[in-house]
């Protein structure tokens, strides 16, 4: 659990940095669903290539936690990346914490804590090659809605672009269970292998679309649902992920608690709106 709350840790805080990133790469007037030359934009900007850096230690740490713990308790944990932006931006960017969110941000807490008492060790299932190749076919998937998420109005559109983001991130999540052989032969022959990649590509460039167009609560929100709900039962149901002997219950209430933190925290999905320019737009 250690490593999964240090991946929350570096992802909470490489979102405010590639956030204010993302902004400041933004074009006037541009609308479309997804952009990639907005990604490439980005990556001009040195708060960007941080958050990335972030991202990279995160996902090593991400990694290490799914081989040893189920994938609904390390979703979880991911998604409680929220509450450490949110604690970031407060001290960082100055931003007010209302009760509210101060209560979220202990309520994420207190569900981690309750998921750690109950959750069991990794499953030891191995999936199956259909598994693999439905992982596959999910992240082409993910492009494709990504991509007419444009021709949606401002709030669809936002959540269409959280939600495959959190999906994109939700392969991996699998993904990396369904990985056993890292020698080159095994992993060219390996579907999920390239489903971890398109699925991670696919998230990058949906999450970051969805950080400069709509509501960025929508799209956090979105991509809470995505990453959390559907990697979980994944996990359960093919992959042998189980809680503790007699903890199902406390397991399943820390989780529904954890998420429903996180998604309290959605706003701090992106840098706040209100930021003073001079930080936006610093490059």
């Amino acid at each position: 659990m250690i490593c999964a709350l240090g991946a929350a840790v570096c992802f909470g805080t490489a979102s405010v940095l590639q956030a204010v990133a993302a902004r400041a790469a933004a074009e006037p007037g541009s609308d479309a669903g997804v952009d990639p030359a907005l990604l490439l934009r980005a990556l001009r900007q040195w708060r960007y290539i941080a958050g990335l850096a972030l991202d990279g230690f995160g996902f090593v740490l991400q990694i290490v936690a799914l081989r040893s713990l189920p994938i609904y308790a390390v979703g979880a944990a991911l998604a409680a990346s929220l509450a450490v932006t949110a604690v970031v931006a407060a001290r960082l960017l100055k931003v007010r914490l209302s009760t509210v969110e101060r209560t979220a941000v202990g309520v994420v807490c207190a569900g981690l804590g309750m998921l750690g008492l109950a959750s069991g060790g990794e499953g030891h299932g191995t999936g199956s090659a259909a598994l693999g190749r439905s992982m596959l076919g999910i992240a082409l998937g993910i492009l494709l809605i990504g991509a007419a998420a444009g021709r949606l109005p401002e709030k669809p559109r936002a959540l269409v672009l959280g939600l495959g983001a959190g999906c994109g991130f939700g392969v991996v999540e699998v993904t990396v269970r369904l990985i056993d052989d890292v020698s080159p032969s095994a992993l060219l022959t390996n579907p999920a292998a390239y489903a971890l990649l398109l699925g991670g590509g696919s998230a990058f460039l949906l999450l970051t679309s969805a950080l400069q167009r709509g509501s960025v609560t929508t799209a956090t929100a979105g991509m809470v649902l995505g990453e959390t709900i559907g990697p979980a039962l994944v996990g359960v149901f093919w992959l042998g992920d189980r809680t503790r002997e007699g903890f199902v219950w406390p397991a399943v209430a820390g989780f529904v608690v954890a998420v429903a933190g996180a998604l309290a925290l959605a706003r701090f999905g992106e840098a706040p709106a209100d930021m003073p320019a001079g930080r936006i737009s610093d490059g």
